[in-house]
């Protein structure tokens, strides 16, 4: 009973709270993080009364199926952006530039940590800067796929934005890798080429094969229905299955391991669908509006994960202001760099790098990992992770829907109906 009063308990916080804030002009998104922070064991789970709100952070995290299957239909929309009549025309823009502003991230926060370890000395390890400055590369697709479709968004800006963010994480899984693999190499003496690049290389082929044939036998079982709620029922199935499939690895001789990327094989399957079937536009629309309350269930368990507790710890703060401030340049500055050398319109060069800032899942799952991996000083690197995390997340959605607004992809009469349908 419990578990299932905390899941209504966070769908009507967050509900609420998208109310109030409608007032101000501000993304859903925001208010569903805002509501889970409230509701979290920073605030009113601090009572320690149960059932009201969520009383620690494993309770939190007892809700990571819903968090699963979500990332799971976000994928899924975002992979459908990669129809082949729209990738050429934005194909080639968006894998350059998805690589170049990763890249270029991940430099600035590499070089502005390593000068800053020069001053804090032991406290900030090389190894350490160069491990953060990978996770830089991640951005959230999942805040700006909201702001997309609450406000409607339709543009040039947009239509370039969805392929960037969802090649962002492929070419950040394999910058993590080969850093922090570099980093591992650094503090034992060793290096395992294995570890640094065929592992990950192995995990984004398989992914993608993985997800391209769920994405074929989707497409031939899809035709078999004709009722649309047979249909989405059976869009539902797989998006969960692919989900379910990812958790799967495989350890084979000589140290090589074949994991599986959620959002890879998820995306990809989303792009063999909507390639593939006649009909995928209208299925795409109708699981969008089946996915609306389990989007605001993820956000709001999102916010509840955020640990305030890491603004005690000064040194944490420090560097994760540094961390913020040249990810954010590198971000800004290397779509910004990238578009122009693309021959992009003047918005998209001008806009594109604010709708990269927000970051959450996928850099959570990295800081994870290192914090496993490393003991003691991969928790450090996992606080200052979840304190950037919680910066990006508040502000990366309003940031985001500022720039489609300046881009023109925003346009009021969109946001009025917007707001109709939030009622």
């Amino acid at each position: 009973m419990e578990l299932l009063l905390l899941v209504a308990e966070a769908a009507f916080a967050g509900l609420l709270l998208s109310r109030l804030v409608k007032k101000a002009n501000l993304p859903s998104v925001t208010a569903y993080l805002v509501a889970g922070l409230l509701i979290g064991p920073n605030f009113l789970g601090a009572l320690g009364i149960p059932g009201l709100g969520f009383n620690s952070f494993e309770q939190v995290e007892r809700f990571g199926l819903i968090n699963d299957v979500a990332l799971g239909f976000i994928a899924f929309a975002i992979g459908s952006e990669f129809r082949i009549a729209q990738l050429r025309k934005t194909g080639r823009q968006a894998t350059v530039i998805a690589i170049l502003q990763a890249l270029t991230a991940t430099v600035f926060v590499d070089v502005s940590l390593i000068l800053l370890h020069f001053v804090l000395g032991d406290k900030l390890p090389i190894a350490d800067c160069i491990t953060l400055g990978a996770i830089a590369t991640a951005t959230a697709p999942a805040a700006t796929l909201m702001v997309v479709n609450q406000y409607k968004a339709k543009g040039p800006l947009t239509d370039i934005l969805l392929p960037v963010v969802a090649l962002d994480d492929a070419v950040g899984l394999i910058v993590f890798a080969i850093s922090f693999g570099a980093a591992r190499a650094m503090k034992s003496a060793a290096f395992s080429l294995l570890a640094v690049l065929v592992n990950p290389m192995l995990e984004i082929i398989f992914s993608l094969l993985l997800g391209g044939l769920l994405g074929v036998v989707f497409s031939a079982l899809e035709k078999y229905f004709k009722s649309n709620s047979k249909r989405l029922s059976l869009a539902v199935t797989f998006v969960i299955l692919a989900a379910a499939l990812s958790k799967l690895k495989f350890n084979l001789p000589g140290g090589v391991e074949i994991g599986f990327s959620s959002l890879l094989v998820c995306m990809m399957m989303g792009t063999v669908f909507c390639n593939v079937c006649d009909f995928s536009e209208e299925m795409m629309y109708k699981t969008d509006r089946w996915t609306a309350p389990l989007y605001v269930l993820f956000f709001v368990l999102s916010g509840a994960e955020l640990d305030l507790r890491v603004f005690a710890d000064w040194a944490v703060v420090g560097i994760g202001l540094v961390y913020i401030v040249f990810r954010s340049a590198g971000k800004y500055f290397g779509a910004s760099a990238s578009a122009r050398l693309m021959k992009c319109d003047e918005n998209i060069c001008k806009y594109l790098g604010i709708t990269l800032l927000p970051q959450a899942g996928v850099a959570l799952g990295m800081s994870v990992t290192v914090a496993s991996a490393m003991g003691a000083e991969g928790m450090i690197i996992r606080d200052i992770v979840l304190f950037s995390v919680l910066v990006y997340e508040l502000v990366g959605p309003v940031l985001t829907k500022m720039a489609l607004t300046k881009a023109g992809d925003i346009k009021p009469k969109a946001t009025i109906v917007s707001a109709s349908d939030d009622d």
